[in-house]
C-alpha cells in the first residue's frame, strides 16, 4: 500500500529525517516510536506531503507527489495532536468536513455516500448522541473521539495518527485504540500511529518503525522490533527492564 525509500528530511543544517525506509501492507498497523526529536511526527508529514523530502513515497503504486490535494486526502486520513474548535459548530457538522475531499464541482457538492459515512463514522465512534451538541461542550476525551470520527467519514484507505492518545485518559485510550482496531478489520486498510506509550504499541502494533536521531534503529514486527538491545539503542536506557519493573507492581 504504502512504500518509503530513504526518506530525508532537513531543516537548514539540521538532519530531522535521514534515509528513512519502510513498507506498508494493507492490514497492517505500525507504531512509529523513538524518543522525543527521533523525528517521528515528522515522518508522517511528509508522507502528506506536509514537509518537503528527499527519496520516495509510493501510495497504491503512485508516487504521492502526483496526487492532488484532494486525491490524496481520498486516501489517506490524518489525525493530529491537537485539536481546535473555535465555533459552536456540531458534532456531526465537524464530522461531515471530513467528507470534503468527496464532494465535486464549484459548490462541492455531488457526494452520494456522504451522509451513510457520516453516520458510520458517528456510530463507530459512539457520538451518536452527541451529534446535535456543541464541539464547544465536549470534554478533551470526546473532542479526540469526534476528530477521529471526522477522519473515519474521510473513509481514507491509510489512516495516520500521531499521539491518539496524547492527555487521554485510560478509557479514552481503550476506547480509541478499541475503534481502531475495528476499524483496520476492513479489507484494503492500513494504519501508521506515532507512539511514546511503548505498551499500548506492543499490545496493538503489528509492526514498528524504531527511530533515533532520524535514524532507523529497527523495522518489522513488533516482536522483533521492541527488544531490550533495540530498545536499549533508541532511548540510552534498559527501556526493558523498566517495563517489567513498572508491570511487576501490578503483580503484588
Amino acid at each position: 500500500m504504502l512504500n518509503a525509500e530513504n526518506i530525508t528530511v532537513r531543516y537548514g543544517e539540521k538532519t530531522v529525517l535521514d534515509q528513512v525506509s519502510f513498507s506498508v501492507d494493507s492490514g497492517e498497523w505500525w507504531m512509529v516510536a523513538g524518543p522525543n526529536g527521533a523525528g517521528k511526527s515528522t515522518l508522517l508529514s511528509a508522507v502528506t506531503r506536509g514537509v518537503p523530502c528527499a527519496g520516495r513515497i509510493t501510495l497504491l503504486g503512485r508516487d504521492v507527489s502526483s496526487y492532488r490535494p484532494e486525491e490524496l486526502a481520498r486516501q489517506v486520513g490524518m489525525l493530529e495532536q491537537n485539536h481546535a474548535a473555535g465555533y459552536a459548530f456540531t458534532v456531526e457538522e465537524v464530522v461531515a468536513l471530513g467528507r470534503y475531499a468527496h464532494r465535486t464541482g464549484f459548490l462541492r457538492r455531488g457526494d452520494a455516500e456522504g451522509e451513510d459515512k457520516v453516520r458510520q463514522a458517528l456510530a463507530l465512534t459512539g457520538l451518536q448522541e452527541l451529534a446535535r451538541r456543541s464541539v464547544l461542550t465536549l470534554s478533551g476525551g470526546e473532542m479526540q473521539r469526534v476528530f477521529l470520527a471526522q477522519v473515519l467519514a474521510q473513509d481514507p484507505r491509510l489512516l495516520l495518527l500521531d499521539e491518539p492518545a496524547n492527555h487521554l485518559d485510560l478509557i479514552y485510550q481503550k476506547q480509541l485504540f478499541s475503534l481502531i482496531g475495528d476499524w483496520l478489520k476492513t479489507p484494503g486498510r492500513a494504519v501508521i500511529s506515532v507512539v511514546h506509550d511503548l505498551a499500548l504499541a506492543r499490545r496493538y502494533g503489528t509492526h514498528a518503525l524504531l527511530l533515533r536521531q532520524g535514524k532507523t534503529v529497527s523495522d518489522g514486527r513488533t516482536a522483533e522490533v521492541f527488544t531490550p538491545q533495540n530498545l536499549q539503542t533508541a532511548y540510552g536506557m534498559d527501556v526493558f527492564a523498566w517495563m517489567q519493573g513498572l508491570y511487576a507492581a501490578w503483580q503484588q
